[in-house]
């Protein structure tokens, strides 16, 4: 794992989660209008905030697994509880990763001259 660099894997399954959350069925206009206009998209901060939603749901449920581990819980194996804070962990760095990649190219823009 490279902790200084960007590893552009995670940005492309990253940006690939995003298109799909924003081509789901329940993002979308149902029905066809009589003038054939294309359903309606949606906007980034949507697409952005259902996969930062994602994340943060991973991470619950990785914590809630946790502690019912520590609590004692018969039902929770202890490879559950490490694969699913290794899912939780990996999507984190992954949103990190992308949102370093979107504060460098909006610095890029900034700095360009008109």
């Amino acid at each position: 794992m490279k902790t200084g660099g960007i590893d552009s894997s995670r940005i492309e399954s990253m940006i690939a989660q995003l298109r799909a959350a924003a081509t789901r069925p329940e993002n979308t206009v149902r029905g066809v209008q009589q003038d054939d206009v294309p359903a309606q998209r949606v906007d980034f901060a949507s697409a952005l905030k259902a996969s930062l939603d994602q994340v943060n749901s991973a991470q619950q449920n990785a914590d809630a697994l946790a502690k019912r581990f520590v609590s004692g819980d018969d039902s929770v194996n202890l490879s559950d509880v490490m694969i699913n804070s290794q899912k939780a962990s990996i999507a984190f760095q992954a949103t990190v990763q992308v949102r370093n990649k979107l504060v460098s190219a909006y610095h890029d823009i900034m700095n360009m001259q008109v």
